[in-house]
């Protein structure tokens, strides 16, 4: 069992931004891939952006490419979500993710979740 918390979110203006993070527990998260995600009210629970375990390989969403940025810090059992040049649609619950196996943009392919951190980004 991987148990993973969030923190980092808040109410920002467009064009500001925000770090999320991400602190994992249990088994070695090192050995996990890991993504985040995000559900604004009323909507599905969509990909924003994908680590492998070791960090050497990302991928991320269309609406935010250019913009976010994921990283890890294994030795710190951390991952991270940098957002800059955050827009109002962007605001959500954000969640992190792990699984084995690969990275995926499919949340249904994740078997450790954590509680999420709202993410508010005013116009």
């Amino acid at each position: 069992q991987v148990h993973l918390v969030e923190s980092g979110g808040g109410l920002v203006q467009a064009g500001g931004s925000l770090r999320l993070i991400c602190i994992a527990s249990g088994r070695a998260f090192e050995n996990y891939d890991a993504g985040w995600f995000r559900q604004a009210p009323g909507g599905e629970r969509e990909f924003v952006g994908t680590i492998n375990y070791r960090g050497t390989t990302t991928a991320y969403a269309d609406p935010v490419k250019g913009r976010f940025t994921i990283s890890r810090d294994n030795a710190k059992v951390t991952m991270y979500l940098q957002m800059n040049n955050l827009r109002p649609e962007d605001s959500a619950v954000y969640f992190c993710a792990s699984r084995h196996g690969g990275i995926s943009q499919d949340w249904k392919r994740y078997d450790y979740w954590g509680l999420g951190t709202q993410v508010t980004v005013s116009s």
